[in-house]
């Protein structure tokens, strides 16, 4: 069999790729926010990946390998859009949604094996966010929830960096419900004019931190 090679950010060099399962391949890439036409930063991941899907097909075989990216259509860019072109946001999705499908298409890259929107996914986020909640590493406040970043020691471990560097000079919404500056949304309040479902926490939309963790899980 050949051997594969990929770098490994955790540890910062390259080691020998070792799936978990050599006959369930999986692969998850974030997909696009569709709210307009896709430009080239969007094509680039499309391309590395399409090109890592397919070394893994010849190394694994085609049925062995299940590549996830998913279509992220539930955000403040596509309710901003919709607001300002009075269209539903449905239509934006579904539109932008064909374009991109048509133009990384034209590039020659091979289509995912599983494409999932975000708004199907919305029982499993709403899950997730309730695990994390009763584990102590996100908190309610003021209808938002929110991961509690010190609460996990690794938090950072990928990038290298410290919590107290990430703050220095980082850009971070501040807002008074906030325990720590670099907390983040996990779920928010939506207004009626805005999409939103039920929850423990109230009628809201999740933040799209916690969305890929939902649908790669």
């Amino acid at each position: 069999m050949t051997d594969i090679t990929l770098y490994n950010t955790a540890h910062r060099r390259k080691e020998p790729f070792q799936p978990i399962d050599p006959e369930n391949v999986r692969m998850y890439v974030c997909g696009p926010t569709v709210y307009d036409r896709a430009h080239i930063g969007n094509a680039r991941p499309v391309i590395v990946f399409d090109m890592l899907f397919r070394l893994l097909r010849h190394v694994y075989g085609a049925d062995a390998v299940t590549y996830v990216r998913n279509f992220t259509d539930v955000d403040d860019k596509i309710n901003a859009r919709a607001a300002e072109s009075g269209r539903t946001i449905r239509e934006i999705t579904d539109e932008t949604t064909r374009w991109y499908l048509e133009d990384m298409g034209a590039l020659g890259t091979l289509e995912p094996t599983k494409m999932p929107r975000a708004t199907e996914w919305i029982a499993e986020m709403v899950g997730m966010i309730e695990g994390l909640v009763a584990k102590g590493h996100a908190y309610e406040a003021e209808g938002h929830v929110l991961f509690r970043v010190r609460s996990y020691d690794d938090y950072g471990k990928l990038s290298g960096r410290s919590v107290d560097d990430m703050i220095a000079g980082a850009r971070v919404e501040v807002a008074p419900y906030k325990e720590d500056p670099m907390d983040f949304v996990l779920w928010k309040p939506s207004s009626d004019d805005l999409p939103g479902w039920d929850s423990p926490w109230g009628r809201g939309r999740p933040g799209w931190h916690i969305e890929c963790s939902a649908m790669a899980y």
